[in-house]
């Protein structure tokens, strides 16, 4: 995957959103993708590419004030809201749509998100009830059946209880229990106590404290609430899995029956909460983090009910700040947007009521999106580039020096089975049932969270719908799912700097072709290679193979280990050595069915550059990015993905095309040494 997606708090959506002024790379430059003006051509191409390619835009480029970074994917995703907002300027002050359509309810969504005046009148009356409700609670039986309306209308306080395919069995859905329950977007920022950290945990208690204060505590009561619920959320934090040891699919995958899971985890009424929550034969469970729900136990023996309760509270006052009136949208957003993302000022009212609207029923949004700004040809070409990049990686498989004839065997068959998915849905999700209207914007938030989770709880024990998307069609992202064995490549990401059908072939293939070879990757890298063609976790490699594959991956953790991203933290190479894998995989399988077209083997250079140097910057150009090192602290600890810089030098130092088409010598630093070099698919 391009980019991650976590399930935290708004603010912290690894959702690129973008400001309206567009920086010269992105426009058409008399014709020509590749702006000469944004390249620093003081900086040699065979020391730093990244700034060799991007040096002079990074140098002149301010991050706008609301945003925590800037640059190719944070635009496009902005041309996407503004195509979006033109959409919805003709359905929010307009009525009588047919009800249940997709005007209807993207219509009175964003009507009821941006009548402020009402949302400030309304202050906290939105969650009067459901905190008054938590406030009544007397005994574990009254908490599990407010835990189950917070986890279906909030957020996942203690855990998280879903559907997903079985790893084993990947046509069949199973009950799925994950380790949830924190506030911050980490463990580690619980438990580590460099001073960065403990400011930021700080930052958390004060957000807290405030927020209580907000909904009437006094500040005394309010402190010592702010401080028994980090206590309990450390309490948590300390038996997470850490997100590392989460890349093994192996270490998260523990199936169990139900009478299992009481035994595992005694102290919590499990079959009080599938009963309440709507699932009273879950079958068998897989339960992610085992060591995570024996102290989901404990917390429920050994806390004092007041303390589950205020815990409860945070959850619902938290997640719905953002959608309250302006003290508690201004609180949230000096945490999780300043602390945490050094962002200094908010996104617009309309910016941020369509990121919910997209959470909440974003296909609906989808639907008139690619109605208007998806041309046929465009998924007509997309398409022909992903075949072709197919056959690259073949042929590539087929040359690997260090891998049997039998697994290369098994490799063929994987690769022929991905299904491809392009620009939107064949068959769109349904809505029908939910209620969506001109009443209240909080309310719509909380019926699209609770439609959307009953939707999923309603998967467990049937067969997976290999048709549905992970991603809204107005992404701007990718994805490869290794249990369907899917590439998906929605509408959004397939525009300009990443696609263009009228472009040049090295432009495409230097952008989305990189971006369709990552993706292609992903299913033969350190975690992707453990599924078989079907989707199921399987071992299909000799041991040999394995060995090989490991040692070669050893190598690509320790590159990008000796990187530092921001001040004096390094890059994890174990956390992301996935992305960084597929990232080489897809520079290397982009280049070589670049190699195949006309213009290549034409070798005529375009405005000074030749071919091969086209593809190249192109690929540089996708990722010109600056980052506000706030935002790159929080990366480091949570993203799977290594920063720009390195996604760009990285994989290039270990390219022989790129060596040949700048010159690269050895002993040049973007040029690893042979004992160094990672050579993987």
């Amino acid at each position: 995957m391009l980019v991650t997606k976590i399930k935290i708090p708004v603010q912290l959506l690894l959702v690129f959103i973008a400001a309206v002024s567009l920086p010269s790379f992105c426009q058409h430059n008399n014709g020509d993708e590749i702006n000469k003006k944004d390249m620093d051509t003081t900086v040699s191409p065979t020391v730093d590419f990244f700034k060799y390619a991007d040096g002079t835009w990074l140098k002149n480029t301010e991050i706008p004030a609301a945003y925590p970074a800037w640059g190719s994917f944070y635009i496009l995703n902005d041309e996407n809201l503004d195509k979006i907002k033109n959409i919805l300027n003709g359905l929010e002050n307009r009525s009588g749509f047919k009800k249940g359509s997709s005007e209807q309810l993207v219509g009175d969504f964003y009507f009821t998100g941006m009548d402020s005046a009402k949302i400030e009148q309304d202050g906290y009356k939105p969650i009067q009830k459901d905190l008054d409700a938590v406030g009544a609670i007397n005994n574990l039986k009254d908490f599990y059946k407010e835990l189950v309306k917070v986890q279906l209308g909030f957020s996942n306080p203690l855990f998280s209880f879903g559907s997903g395919a079985d790893a084993k069995n990947s046509n069949m859905n199973i009950a799925q229990l994950w380790q949830s329950g924190l506030g911050m977007p980490d463990r580690d920022y619980y438990l580590k106590d460099d001073e960065n950290t403990k400011s930021t945990r700080e930052s958390y208690l004060q957000l807290i404290k405030k927020s209580f204060m907000l909904i009437g505590y006094d500040e005394a009561k309010a402190k010592k609430t702010a401080q028994s619920i980090l206590d309990l959320e450390t309490q948590l934090a300390k038996a997470s899995m850490p997100r590392v040891e989460e890349r093994d699919p192996h270490k998260i995958y523990h199936k169990m029956s139900v009478k299992e899971l009481i035994s595992l985890s005694p102290e919590f009424e499990w079959n009080e909460y599938f009963d309440v929550i709507g699932v009273p034969k879950p079958g068998e469970i897989n339960v992610a983090q085992p060591d995570f729900f024996k102290e989901v136990s404990n917390v429920v023996k050994n806390t004092p009910l007041n303390t589950l309760k205020a815990y409860l509270e945070w959850n619902i006052i938290r997640e719905a700040e953002p959608y309250l009136s302006s003290p508690f949208v201004n609180a949230s957003f000096d945490f999780f947007g300043k602390v945490l993302n050094g962002t200094k000022e908010m996104q617009p009212r309309w910016k941020r009521v369509l990121g919910t609207i997209n959470s909440g029923i974003g296909m609906e949004l989808g639907k008139l999106f690619v109605k208007k700004y998806f041309p046929p040809y465009a998924k007509k070409r997309a398409l022909q580039l992903v075949h072709n990049l197919m056959a690259s990686l073949k042929n590539r498989i087929e040359k690997l020096d260090w891998m049997s004839p039998e697994t290369k065997k098994a490799a063929y068959v994987k690769l022929a089975a991905f299904t491809v998915k392009i620009g939107y849905p064949d068959k769109w999700k349904s809505y029908k049932g939910l209620v969506i209207n001109r009443d209240s914007y909080f309310e719509n938030v909380v019926s699209a969270s609770i439609f959307n989770t009953k939707k999923d709880l309603a998967k467990i024990g049937k067969p997976v719908d290999r048709s549905e998307w992970d991603m809204t069609p107005q992404t701007v992202n990718a994805y490869y799912n290794p249990q369907n064995n899917e590439i998906v490549f929605p509408a959004g990401i397939l525009q300009p700097p990443f696609f263009d059908p009228k472009a040049d072939d090295a432009i495409n293939y230097g952008g989305i072709g990189c971006v369709i070879g990552h993706e292609m990757t992903h299913g033969f890298d350190d975690e992707g290679r453990q599924y078989d063609a079907h989707g199921n976790l399987k071992d299909w490699w000799t041991k040999k193979d394995a060995e090989n594959f490991d040692k070669r991956a050893e190598r690509i953790i320790d590159q990008f280990d000796n990187y530092i991203a921001v001040d004096t933290l390094h890059v994890n190479g174990k956390l992301t050595e996935g992305e960084n894998i597929a990232d080489l995989g897809g520079v290397n399988v982009s280049f070589d069915a670049f190699k195949k077209t006309a213009e290549y083997r034409s070798g005529k250079p375009i405005n000074g550059f030749t071919p091969a140097q086209r593809f190249f910057l192109s690929y540089a150009n996708i990722w010109k990015i600056k980052t506000r090192p706030e935002r790159m602290r929080l990366r480091v600890k949570i993203d799977p993905h290594s920063p720009e810089h390195y996604r760009v030098d990285g994989p290039l130092s270990n390219t022989p095309g790129f060596w040949a088409a700048f010159d690269v010598k050895p002993g040049d630093p973007m040029r690893m040494p042979k004992d160094k070099l990672v050579k993987i698919w």
